[in-house]
């Protein structure tokens, strides 16, 4: 009987569609609510460029998005490059490791997309009570991982950033140029591959 009053949720309402060249290389276009994201890759692989991407999903569609900056390396000028729009986007700084759990927990509450780094130490428990947050919730928890710090639960999309050679370094030149990215990607209903994103993508770091 549950069931049969629950509220009919259409299939495009449980999606958050990824637009332009980044949205072309995911299964479907888009991302799953209320599912989580990881985003890996070696230092300089282009992995924040990537994540910020996907938090561009959310403000293009009018929606907020926020990020827990542990490093303190986000900056507006890279966030809006990426497609972010600014005015919906906030950042988090300065949050402890022992807090970091509380802090997305209850930005999951509030906004579309969260965007947050492994924290070192991170628990198994605590990682799964976020999964179980974001799907209550309907939001997309979308977590940068490093080879150093991986995420300990589960993941509907495993995306893996593997750089790409950087146009601009030749002899007598000296400045760098977008990029094109080789992706890994992952996820339930998709076979692995590895897909190379085209210049109309500009991933810078």
């Amino acid at each position: 009987m549950a069931r049969r009053g629950a509220p009919v949720v259409l299939a495009r309402e449980r999606l958050l569609s990824v637009p332009g060249p980044l949205g072309a290389l995911l299964p479907g276009g888009a991302l799953q609510r209320g599912a989580v994201a990881t985003v890996g890759g070696e230092p300089g692989a282009g992995v924040t460029s990537l994540a910020l991407g996907l938090a561009a999903a959310a403000t293009a569609a009018g929606e907020w998005a926020a990020a827990v900056d542990l490093s303190g390396t986000i900056g507006g000028l890279a966030a809006g490059e990426a497609g972010v729009d600014l005015s919906r986007f906030a950042v988090v700084r300065g949050v402890p490791n022992d807090r970091w759990a509380t802090v997305v927990a209850a930005l999951l509450d509030g906004v579309s997309l969260v965007m947050a780094d492994v924290p070192r130490g991170l628990r198994v428990g605590d990682a799964r009570r976020l999964v179980a947050r974001a799907r209550e919730r309907r939001t997309v928890l979308v977590m940068v991982s490093s080879p150093a710090h991986a995420w300990p639960a589960d993941a509907g999309l495993r995306l893996w950033a593997e750089g790409g050679a950087w146009p601009g370094l030749e002899p007598g030149q000296g400045v760098l140029a977008p990029r094109a990215l080789r992706l890994r990607i992952e996820g339930r209903g998709t076979v692995s591959s590895v897909r190379t994103a085209g210049d109309a993508l500009a991933l810078t770091g």
